[in-house]
């Protein structure tokens, strides 16, 4: 027997309850909880967000408004090691941008004109919203709208500075699933923390699968 009349007898073994119809002969009790106790941007969600990322390493800053978003994201271009220049897709609230100091450059991406991957990595840093958060995982989603941009954009600079709502801020994934699928077909990109890896003797190396530093703007 090949591998591949393995693989799909091991195929049709498992479909052996699903009818020609393709509804499942018994339905499948799912048990999991859908929905926590917290509600969706309560301080209590934040906090538990918060306490997540700092686990993973990330920088959280607060900001009441967007005029205080535009003051803590200058704060973070300024305090970088190098920054001449950001990118951002085309799509963000530019009151975010307006404090940043003039000698940054700052570079539009967007589906129509993308920026290629050689460039994105010559930038400093990058700025993108969100889409919802998961309190629990201490997870980020973006799914490629305007203000979120290509996955290329987030992936590939050394520093993300991503904003986050207070009221994109839900306890468990199914609630962020239920709100992500919405839009199935939008690109999604979860972050938990800045990318990351071990190796076998667990020595920990930032920056292989995407950025090296990510600061979350928790913002309202």
């Amino acid at each position: 027997m090949s591998a591949r009349e393995e693989i799909m007898g091991r195929v049709r073994a498992a479909l052996s309850d699903v009818t020609a119809s393709g509804a499942p002969v018994t339905s499948v009790e799912r048990e999991y909880r859908t929905s926590g106790p917290l509600a969706v941007g309560s301080d209590e969600a934040v906090e538990m967000l918060v306490d997540r990322l700092v686990d993973y390493r990330a920088t959280v800053h607060h900001a009441v408004d967007d005029a205080a978003v535009a003051r803590v994201v200058a704060e973070i271009v300024h305090g970088l090691p190098r920054a001449s220049s950001i990118v951002v897709p085309s799509g963000i609230d530019r009151s975010w941008l307006a404090a940043l100091p003039t000698s940054v450059e700052v570079l539009d991406d967007s589906r129509e004109h993308p920026m290629s991957a050689l460039e994105l990595d010559e930038v400093d840093a990058v700025i993108t919203a969100s889409r919802v958060s998961v309190a629990d995982t201490g997870t980020i989603v973006l799914d490629g709208e305007p203000d979120q941009g290509r996955r290329a954009v987030s992936l590939v600079p050394d520093v993300h500075v991503c904003i986050v709502r207070r009221d994109q801020v839900v306890e468990t994934v199914p609630e962020g699933v239920a709100i992500l699928a919405e839009h199935p077909d939008r690109p999604q990109t979860w972050i938990s923390g800045p990318s990351a890896t071990s190796d076998i003797e667990l020595s920990r190396v930032e920056g292989v699968h995407g950025p090296r530093t990510l600061h979350v703007v928790i913002a309202g």
